[in-house]
């Protein structure tokens, strides 16, 4: 896939987030009608990331209840357009935040997948972690 984001730290931190959601069964990215990376599963976005002059964001589908927990922290903003329906963002995410955004992550991903990808997941997996 293509990388378009024009800094170096935005570059890095899309490939990230790519590690992140590609690592998911099934999960694909594209690349929409405004240049930002959305990451798919079944045709259903649950993360979008691009860059602005503003730096690197990084959207991804929530419930209300994780949501409204997440806006009470000074890092994470509804995202506009689409944040009525449980959008959160981060604009350019710290080091240390990264541990947070793959549990959020993979959690968009569980609310996006089929169910039987749902299934297979909690099947494989406790707490975002593979089970050996």
């Amino acid at each position: 896939m293509i990388n378009n984001m024009k800094s170096q730290e935005a570059a890095e931190m899309l490939e990230n987030v790519r590690n992140i959601c590609l690592a998911l069964p099934e999960a694909v990215e594209l690349i929409d009608g405004f240049g930002h990376h959305t990451f798919k599963i079944n045709r259903k976005s649950f993360v979008i990331s691009g860059e602005s002059e503003t730096g690197f964001s990084l959207s991804f589908k929530s419930d209300r209840e994780t949501q409204e927990l997440l806006l009470q922290k000074e890092y994470f903003l509804k995202t506009p357009y689409i944040g009525h329906h449980g959008w959160v963002s981060i604009q350019n995410p710290a080091k240390e935040n990264w541990d947070e955004l793959t549990d959020l992550i993979q959690e968009a991903y569980l609310r996006a997948a089929p169910k039987r990808l749902v299934k297979k997941w909690n099947e494989e997996f406790i707490n975002g972690r593979k089970v050996e």
